[in-house]
Formats: C-alpha cells, sequence, structure tokens
C-alpha cells in the first residue's frame, strides 16, 4: 500500500481525542440535564424562593460570547498563518474567560448579600450548585487555553497538522462552555 492511500485513509477517520472530548461532552450534558431536571422537580414540590438573578450574570454571558468569537478569529488565523491574529485573538479569548468567572462571582457575592445563601431554600442552593459546577468546567477550558498561549508565543510558528488539530479540541471544549452556559442561564431565567 503506497503512503498517499494509507495517509488518505487516515486523514477519513475521526480523530480519536476529538471522539473522546465529544464522549465528555454527553457526560457533562447528561449530568447537567439531571441537575436542571431536578431543578424543576424540587421547584414543584412548593416552597421555592423567588429572587432576581442580578445583571453580572448577564454580562458574563455577553463575556463568554465575545470570548468564543475571539478564540474561534484565533483558530481560523492558525490555519491560515496569521501569526498576530492567532495570537491576539487566543490571548482576548483567556481575558474574556478570566472576566466570565469574574463575572459570576460578583454575582454570587450579589446574591448573598440579599440572603440567597447555599444553607438556606433549595432555589438558591441549586442555583449555586449549577453555575458553580459550569465555573469549575469554564476554569478547566481556561487551564487548557493557558496551554495554548503557552504554545502560541513559546513554539516556532509552524501551523502543522497536529498542532491544529490540538487547538481544535480547545476550540471545541470552549465554544461547548459557552452554549452550555446559554442554556443554562435561559434555563435558570425561565424557570424561576
Amino acid at each position: 500500500m503506497s503512503t498517499a492511500i494509507i495517509e488518505t485513509s487516515y486523514k477519513k477517520r475521526l480523530n480519536p481525542k476529538k471522539f473522546a472530548l465529544w464522549v465528555s461532552f454527553g457526560s457533562i450534558i447528561m449530568m447537567f440535564g439531571s441537575l436542571t431536571s431536578a431543578y424543576i422537580v424540587k421547584q414543584a414540590s412548593g416552597n421555592w424562593l423567588e429572587f432576581i438573578m442580578p445583571n453580572h450574570f448577564i454580562i458574563s454571558t455577553i463575556s463568554i460570547i465575545l470570548s468564543s468569537v475571539f478564540l474561534h478569529l484565533s483558530f481560523n488565523a492558525l490555519r491560515t498563518h496569521k501569526k498576530a491574529m492567532y495570537q491576539i485573538g487566543l490571548v482576548l479569548a483567556v481575558i474574556l474567560g478570566f472576566s466570565f468567572v469574574a463575572f459570576q462571582y460578583y454575582g454570587w457575592s450579589a446574591l448573598f448579600s440579599v440572603g440567597v445563601d447555599l444553607k438556606g431554600n433549595a432555589s438558591g442552593s441549586f442555583f449555586y450548585l449549577i453555575t458553580g459546577l459550569h465555573a469549575l468546567h469554564v476554569l478547566a477550558g481556561i487551564a487548557a487555553l493557558f496551554v495554548a498561549v503557552f504554545h502560541a508565543f513559546t513554539l516556532k510558528f509552524k501551523p502543522s497538522t497536529m498542532r491544529i488539530n490540538r487547538y481544535e479540541l480547545v476550540v471545541h471544549y470552549w465554544h461547548f462552555v459557552g452554549i452550555l452556559w446559554i442554556y443554562l442561564l435561559g434555563f435558570l431565567i425561565l424557570c424561576k
């Protein structure tokens, strides 16, 4: 068999790392699906504290959406060999990712200051649990972004297939946590 045929058949296969990432997305979706289902069941049982969600959570949503946009621009710049845009987009994505977590923290602090805490009503506990678990997934994404920043500024700029595939995994994960947050925010707004 010639190398060209082997290389072509290899390119048509699904990347095992990408497959593993998508399987992990399934488990994360199941976890948050079960939490939102439990939220609905517990809310229907009565004794549910109604509270207004602080605007910090809307601002954090804008941050994660913009972060995804800059990360996607960075990824496209890597594929098209535009080093400066690749690096700038990545750095902006990381900064906006941090601002997402910061605004989440400010939102939790605002809720806590008006008496919505973990040990009070179940509505507050569910809110902190759902948003806190999501924030942990975002922090894991930020760790991956830091590795990508390290590679962007320390490795020679050579957009190889392996480097693009590795970066694509980070981009997919980041887009996933962004989409997941939009779902969770919508759920929390509609089901309060």
